[in-house]
């Protein structure tokens, strides 16, 4: 192959590339592609209100304390030891 070839391949292939993404853009990416719809989103702030008294008292269950599963009580549905 000669150098003469070479460029020659080399500028058909730039041409066509070039001509190729003209013509998609034409074909593909149309105005009505272009816009798209979104939701719009509520501005986060840094205020929490207070949770309700109802759910987070001070006689409410935490979970976070430890559990004894493996506990020797004798009469589990005794309420009088619990």
């Amino acid at each position: 192959m000669k150098q003469k070839d070479l460029s020659i391949i080399i500028v058909v292939a730039f041409l066509s590339a070039i001509v190729s993404f003209l013509i998609s853009n034409k074909l593909f990416v149309t105005a009505e592609n272009r816009q798209q719809k979104v939701e719009v989103v509520d501005v986060i702030v840094a205020d929490f209100n207070e949770p309700s008294k109802r759910y987070f008292n001070a006689e409410s269950i935490n979970p976070t304390q430890n559990s004894q599963l493996n506990s020797t009580n004798q009469t589990p549905f005794n309420a009088s030891t619990q």
